[in-house]
């Protein structure tokens, strides 16, 4: 069994009578790429800023490589980096030289870190442009390459393809997978584009209004995920009954208010529009679908009126 990394027990974060993070408690474990799903404002960031200490919780416990008091957490973030919120990188200054700042600043005695860490995100060949002159995928990859400055064992990253174009989106994809594979980290990742995150996640964790409604490996949502017939009704509550009742089956699942995921009958499916419409059920359509990542969250969270 792999050791865990990070472990969360009933963390809670409130601001004013709103619970941002409610309770949660969740477990990663060495090697992973931990995807965090969730809608903005779910609790993602939150939840990070609080393992990060940019943030504390107000009750809960957190534990980071096996460490749970305040010396031995502070002790432990040092084989940690994050990119929670944008670096506050200088504006005229090279990419060498703001990781420079940084370093020192950080207390990192390796000078050779900075071109380390540069040569990992492909950003060596910038020479002198300034980081106001940088595109957006390059200021990302240079957030990334802050956090590997102290050559880390776990990096936490919030939305680390938020606005880039689909090149830049593949490069920081392979990076990630490249870090993860080569250099053993392990990672937490937050991304409201679903189904990149479902590219490189190994487990997942979805979070919903604060609270953490499941938790589950990358086989296990494959197995969720699998093919399907899509039944389009008139009325979900009534075929429910009928496809248990009628067409003795419990594989299925409601998404939504008028569709209905069966997980049976594939060689069969003029069957199951028969029996829903004799017992007054309408079909509007019916077809062969797999669900993907977000359709899973759609039906996590209650359909897509509350997506």
């Amino acid at each position: 069994m792999n050791q865990a990394v990070l472990k969360t027990r009933n963390i809670t974060k409130r601001y004013k009578n709103v619970a941002a993070v409610d309770n949660v408690s969740l477990s990663i474990r060495k090697g992973d790429i931990y995807g965090l799903v969730g809608r903005n404002g779910a609790g993602k960031t939150t939840l990070m800023r609080m393992i990060t200490a940019l943030t504390f919780a107000d009750s809960g416990e957190l534990e980071l490589f096996g460490q749970t008091t305040e010396s031995g957490l502070n002790q432990s973030r040092r084989r940690m980096g994050c990119v929670v919120e944008m670096p506050a990188f200088y504006p005229n200054l090279t990419a060498v030289q703001n990781l420079e700042y940084y370093r020192i600043l950080r207390g990192i005695p390796d000078k050779s870190s900075v071109d380390n860490a540069l040569k990992v995100v492909n950003l060596t060949d910038t020479g002198k442009k300034s980081f106001k002159n940088f595109s957006l995928g390059m200021k990302q990859r240079l957030g990334l390459a802050l956090a590997l400055l102290n050559n880390p064992d776990f990096i936490i990253l919030d939305e680390p393809i938020n606005g880039l174009d689909p090149m830049g989106i593949v490069e920081m994809r392979e990076l990630i997978k490249k870090l993860a594979a080569e250099n053993g980290i392990t990672f937490m990742v937050s991304s409201h584009i679903l189904t990149e995150l479902s590219l490189i996640a190994t487990q997942y964790g979805f979070i919903n209004d604060g609270k953490l409604i499941k938790e589950l490996t990358q086989e296990q949502l494959r197995e969720q995920c699998q093919k399907c017939i899509s039944v389009k009704v008139d009325d979900t509550a009534k075929a429910s009954v009928v496809l248990e009742t009628v067409l003795n089956t419990t594989k299925f699942k409601v998404l939504g208010d008028d569709e209905i995921r069966l997980y049976d009958y594939f060689d069969n499916s003029a069957e199951v529009t028969f029996q829903l419409n004799a017992n007054g059920v309408r079909v509007s359509s019916l077809s062969e679908v797999g669900d993907n990542l977000e359709d899973y969250f759609v039906s996590l969270i209650g359909g897509k009126s509350n997506a």
